[in-house]
């Protein structure tokens, strides 16, 4: 995980603005959030693992599954998961036999991230400093 200075960082709006400006940019709610803070994902590439910019968020006021929610932005960072290359060890010896497991845990969920990721990043950070601020 590598942190990204942000402007971000403290920035208070509604949650649905933020989804409106930047679910046409690619970013998702990611699949990891509570009812009080989640995060805004963008997966920038799957080089070696899945390399994501992840903004993190904590509600200001209401809850997420709520109408009307208003959060705080975190500290921007990128990350890369690693994900095994081959079938997973408990794969099920039966007519699927050599397939992925898609629930399989990461091998490293906090691997390296390689200095291009880093730096695009970055630049996508800005972006978005660039929409919402």
């Amino acid at each position: 995980m590598v942190p990204v200075d942000s402007s971000l960082e403290n920035h208070v709006l509604p949650l649905h603005e933020l989804e409106k400006h930047l679910k046409p940019l690619g970013y998702v709610i990611g699949n990891n959030w509570d009812y009080d803070e989640g995060f805004v994902d963008y997966k920038m590439a799957d080089d070696d693992g899945y390399q994501f910019i992840r903004i993190p968020f904590k509600t200001e006021q209401g809850m997420l599954d709520s109408p009307g929610a208003i959060i705080r932005l975190g500290k921007p960072f990128v990350l890369t998961h690693k994900y095994q290359d081959d079938v997973e060890a408990s794969a099920d010896n039966g007519v699927f036999q050599g397939s992925v497991n898609q629930f399989q845990e990461p091998v490293d969920p906090d691997a390296d991230v390689p200095d291009k990721y880093v730096e695009k990043g970055r630049r996508l950070i800005e972006q978005v400093e660039h929409v919402l601020l």
